[in-house]
């Protein structure tokens, strides 16, 4: 039975990939190779959303770390550091430090 549960917990992250409409995100956003696109991308889709449930900084910012967690391994080096990089300007377009 522990072993039915842990397929079904192991699932999650991919049904809120696919079913979230907590963000509506720009098509291809994580692939971008500038990160001030990346923020500036993600500081929109949070500003525009109607249905996050906290403010639009922490709401960008979970959903750039989940896609950074959620790709592990297979996310490049040189795209896992663009996105590392995406969190700094994103603080930065919401004054934050």
């Amino acid at each position: 039975m522990a072993e039915k549960r842990k397929k079904k917990t192991a699932r999650w992250s991919g049904r809120v990939t696919r079913e979230s409409h907590a963000l509506a995100l720009e098509e291809g956003v994580f692939a971008l190779g500038d990160p001030k696109k990346v923020a500036a991308s993600l500081k929109r889709s949070a500003l525009e959303s109607t249905q996050r449930k906290s403010d639009p900084f922490r709401s960008a910012m979970s959903m750039l770390t989940f896609y950074i967690n959620r790709a592990g391994a297979n996310l490049p080096a040189r795209q896992r550091r663009v996105l590392e990089r995406a969190k700094g300007e994103l603080r930065a377009l919401f004054g934050r430090t």
